[in-house]
């Protein structure tokens, strides 16, 4: 980390001396940072930087405690490295103050939302401050005339639904995190979830963001209007960019109106490739459910352990389908697709038509993932995705995988736009042989995905976890271009260095 040199008489902002904290102006900082210009030394004194940062934004919003810096050293997959410094801003200006001072001493500036992702996106792997917007958790305007809302990037997804939906509109993007990942977040990566085959990605409902860009400066891009053709795309570059070219501070989403009825079917099919020709059968019938989700074998047998056999009774693949709309229009289509279901080959058809026992079903799906975790087996959590026709083939290759390396892949998710969670499910995983095996073996993963037509992420993004496929995946000219756009935007390579571009 870039840091200013050590002043021994300064007291730090972890510290328990109540003395008061001096106040810095601009010549008194010009002349204590004279000597970094243009080298911009480096030192090891984070006490420093928060001391300065303290003067701007307040000593509340600066830590260098302990128990903050483990929190935002590592996000839920395995990697991790201490920021030097914690900022939680509460303010657009205070972003942008951050920004600025980060900016002009050369200062790595990792954005965190809630933690909650699985590539090692907001882990701090260069130091420097870690800028959690946790605090930044507003909804500013909830306007169903407009079909809009404006909230702060701290937002808690769900609660933002819960907000639409007791005013009878929606904001369908559900990722399965949804109760506790962050709108901030889901903009980072571009978040889907189950809902997306009918309803689409967060990117479907970002109509405008206020974005703090690396230098401190405060960029509106896009608006607040429901079509909006002026100038580029900039909301779409944005959005996805792993925190890499700003720091979203606001951002204005569409809302729909709520569906007033849904209803849901539980279908056990005897093998993978059945439930894969149904998903075909029910799009090729005229349908669109709102979800449309299948596991496989492994995964069912997982679940059988921890939730009982009378749940999920034999069979090698289960189908989840969601519809929603008008009361009439749904109790007609669901007796359809129950039918469909009976002639594609179901054995069993579980029938949900309330909240209640629609809720029950999500429920059971949710319990696949910590029947996975039961097993006691790490689960690295690939988030691939393949076009439907390579479903059966892809089972199929992970059944070969099994075979070839002794781990195990478990399979299940999104199959309505084939974003299939491709879970290797590995034994001993601190291992350093039995880690470099299951580097092997993700390694053939992706290069089959993308052999196939396929992508190496559909909805977590590239952090860290993706970085050695990375190029592979875009091909040389496109990666070139992702460079490109990250040095006009941050020619410093400040914020969230350490990332897939590096």
């Amino acid at each position: 980390m870039r840091l200013p040199p050590k002043r021994n008489h300064w007291v730090s902002s972890s510290s328990s001396d109540k003395t008061p904290r001096p106040t810095f102006d601009e010549s008194r900082e010009a002349e204590i940072f004279s000597e970094l210009e243009p080298a911009k030394a480096e030192t090891s004194d984070p006490a420093v930087v928060a001391e300065l940062l303290s003067s701007k934004i307040g000593a509340s919003k600066v830590s260098l405690r302990a128990e903050d810096i483990s929190v935002h050293a590592t996000d839920k997959w395995y990697a991790s490295h201490p920021p030097d410094v914690v900022v939680f801003p509460e303010t657009t200006a205070d972003v942008s103050t951050v920004l600025e001072f980060a900016h002009r001493y050369g200062i790595p500036v990792t954005t965190r939302g809630a933690g909650v992702g699985y590539v090692g996106g907001c882990v701090p792997i260069k130091g420097g401050i870690a800028l959690s917007l946790a605090r930044m958790n507003r909804i500013l305007e909830l306007n169903p005339e407009d079909g809009v809302a404006v909230v702060q990037p701290g937002v808690i997804t769900g609660d933002l639904q819960k907000a639409a939906q007791a005013l009878g509109w929606d904001y369908p993007p559900d990722p399965a995190s949804l109760k506790e990942c962050s709108i901030g977040g889901n903009i980072a990566t571009n978040a889907g979830g189950p809902r997306c085959l009918k309803y689409g990605v967060t990117r479907s409902y970002v109509l405008g963001l206020e974005v703090v860009m690396p230098d401190g400066k405060v960029a509106q891009v896009g608006g607040r209007v429901h079509k909006n053709k002026t100038g580029f795309d900039l909301v779409g570059l944005f959005t996805g960019s792993e925190g890499m070219l700003g720091v979203v501070t606001a951002a204005s989403l569409r809302l729909i109106p709520k569906p007033p009825a849904r209803a849901m079917l539980a279908a056990v099919f005897p093998d993978f490739p059945m439930a894969a020709a149904a998903v075909q059968g029910i799009l090729n019938s005229g349908h669109l459910p709102s979800a449309l989700e299948i596991t496989d074998g492994f995964t069912l047998a997982a679940a059988r352990r921890r939730l009982g056999p009378e749940r999920l009774p034999d069979g090698d693949a289960h189908l989840i389908i969601e519809i929603d709309g008008r009361p009439r229009a749904v109790d007609y289509e669901i007796d359809e697709l129950e039918e469909l279901l009976k002639k594609l080959g179901a054995t069993r058809i579980q029938r949900a038509e309330d909240e209640d026992s629609c809720e029950e079903i999500w429920k059971m799906r949710r319990e696949f993932s910590y029947s996975l975790r039961d097993t006691g087996l790490t689960k690295l959590n690939e988030d691939i995705v393949v076009p439907r026709s390579k479903l059966v083939e892809l089972v199929a290759f992970a059944r070969q995988l099994e075979k070839d390396t002794g781990i195990a892949v478990a399979c299940f998710g999104h199959a309505g736009d084939g974003n299939i969670h491709t879970n290797l499910m590995v034994a001993d995983y601190e291992n350093p042989e039995i880690r470099s095996k299951a580097d092997a073996a993700l390694d053939r993963l992706f290069k089959w995905v993308l052999d196939h037509g396929g992508a190496i992420t559909g909805e977590h993004g590239v952090g860290i976890a993706k970085q050695p496929w990375i190029r592979q995946a875009l091909g040389e000219n496109t990666f070139n271009l992702h460079k490109a756009i990250k040095g006009a935007l941050d020619p410093d390579a400040i914020l969230n260095p350490g990332k897939f571009l590096d």
